[in-house]
């Protein structure tokens, strides 16, 4: 998820983690195990003088499998849910309508959760700007998970990458 987030004018950083779960300070062996209650997540610090919450809300659903529980292409286990995680009441207005603006494009129910932000436990060094790092690697899991044919199946254009 970072880069769709990375290219946006507003966005000031995009940091890969986890969020969620009750484990304090999990490592991604933990969060990958299952059974921190962790979702490998992003946070994403941004102007809003320069890009709304809700282009981000947007670049957010443009990027997901909301239809499918505890999984995201070929990764499976609620570390992997789509969630969506609100730091104010605001937020969670619009994310709520987002949600239901994305519904009406569907007949099966979306399944991502909309829940209060929890803490935020940045990933290793080595997950931070994956695509960058391991470009080949990142390429080759995109189109063997079916990542981006799923996204146009869903969306009806490409995806964001």
């Amino acid at each position: 998820m970072e880069p769709p987030f990375e290219r946006l004018p507003g966005v000031i950083s995009v940091t890969s983690g986890y969020t969620g779960g009750t484990t304090r300070n999990p490592s991604y062996e933990d969060v990958s195990a299952g059974g921190t209650g962790h979702a490998e997540s992003v946070e994403v610090r941004y102007d809003p003088a320069k890009i709304s919450y809700q282009k981000l809300l947007d670049v957010y659903w443009h990027n997901v499998d909301p239809l499918t529980p505890n999984a995201q292409f070929c990764d499976h286990g609620t570390q992997y849910r789509t969630a969506i995680f609100y730091h104010d009441e605001e937020q969670h207005r619009f994310a709520d309508a987002s949600m239901q603006e994305v519904q009406k494009r569907f007949k099966e129910p979306i399944v991502t959760q909309i829940v209060p932000a929890s803490q935020f436990y940045p990933a290793e060094e080595y997950h931070q700007d994956y695509y960058k790092k391991n470009p080949i690697r990142y390429k080759f899991y995109r189109y063997n998970c079916g990542r981006d044919a799923r996204l146009a199946n869903l969306w009806g254009e490409a995806p964001e990458h």
